[in-house]
């Protein structure tokens, strides 16, 4: 494991993370960090969401440490440090959701090879809960499983799903499949182009200004809207996710009442399907409940620990 970058802002104490690169079996180069508790009781492995990168998780990662946990976690191919998949960098693309199995498998192998304290478990967050759906389909060899606002559904902002995915279709048909879709933001990162009051991620202004900050100083980590070919296997992937049966592990599922990026509904329903499954409901909650306002963060996250306690309970 070769040694990687992992970034601070002035005044940030020196990283926690030991982080380093991982080569998946195609071929792309991952960047993957490691939060080491000392002395851990288990493993969280963290599947960050869409635009996200290692740096995002300092905070959680330093809190599930605290509570006696070590962290994994990795940039997906196409944005952090991971290797990008076309010549223009910024939108967030993907030829196939699937291949992003191929990078859970990666991070598989790396917690087996550092050893990392048992039992395992998932945390995952947006995009991360999509393909952490797929991996625990797959087998991931976790004790238990908590969703923060997991996407087995798009938000698509009152567009029929089929129109979005007729179109996304057609524009890569007509070569502009690595283009960024319509109303996605372009290729800057939407944290430079939202203004505050109208983010759909936090009421906490000082985590928000975290994220501007670092979209700014790190602009070579961070990317913009996704493209189309990534919207249309999002779609398809929801879809396939939407049929596969509910898996044999308990879990969290946490969702907040200001969600507008994922779909509520979609989350419902396949809570409701998922015996040993919770929904956690959580008030005064856009899209991210690890960097809301404390109250809400803080219940999150409790939640998140008793869960990781009792699935570690003989």
């Amino acid at each position: 494991m070769t040694p990687a970058p992992f970034n601070t802002l002035p005044g940030d104490p020196l990283p926690m993370a030991r982080a380093f690169w991982l080569r998946a079996e195609d071929g792309v180069r991952l960047r993957a960090g490691h939060w080491a508790a000392g002395g851990a009781s288990g493993t969280v492995l963290l599947f960050p969401g869409r635009t996200e990168y290692l740096e995002k998780y300092a905070e959680v990662a330093a809190d599930l440490n605290a509570a006696g946990l070590d962290v994994l976690a990795l940039d997906w191919r196409g944005q952090g440090m991971s290797d990008r998949l076309q010549d223009n960098v910024r939108p967030g693309h993907i030829g196939s959701f699937l291949d992003y199995q191929r990078d859970v498998v990666e991070m598989v192998v790396a917690a087996q090879d550092l050893d990392l304290p048992r039992p395992w478990h998932l945390l995952a967050h947006s995009m991360g809960g999509a393909i952490g759906l797929a991996a625990l389909d797959g087998g991931l060899p976790v004790a238990s499983a908590v969703f923060s606002s997991p996407m087995w559904g798009i938000d698509l902002h009152g567009i029929p799903e089929a129109l979005a995915l007729a179109l996304a279709t057609a524009m890569a048909r007509l070569g502009r499949g690595g283009h960024p879709a319509p109303r996605s933001g372009g290729e800057e990162s939407f944290v430079l182009l939202d203004p505050f009051r109208d983010n759909l991620l936090t009421h906490d202004g000082r985590r928000w200004g975290r994220l501007v900050a670092e979209a700014a100083a790190w602009r070579d980590i961070s990317i913009g809207g996704a493209s189309n070919d990534w919207l249309r296997e999002a779609i398809l992937e929801c879809r396939r996710l939407a049929t596969l049966p509910a898996p044999a592990l308990p879990a969290l599922i946490a969702l907040g009442d200001g969600e507008r990026i994922v779909s509520p509904r979609a989350i419902r329903s396949r809570a409701a399907g998922w015996l040993g499954a919770r929904l956690l409901e959580l008030d005064e909650c856009r899209h991210e409940p690890m960097i809301e306002r404390d109250p809400v963060r803080d219940r999150f996250l409790q939640a998140a620990l008793a869960h990781f306690a009792a699935a570690a309970s003989p």
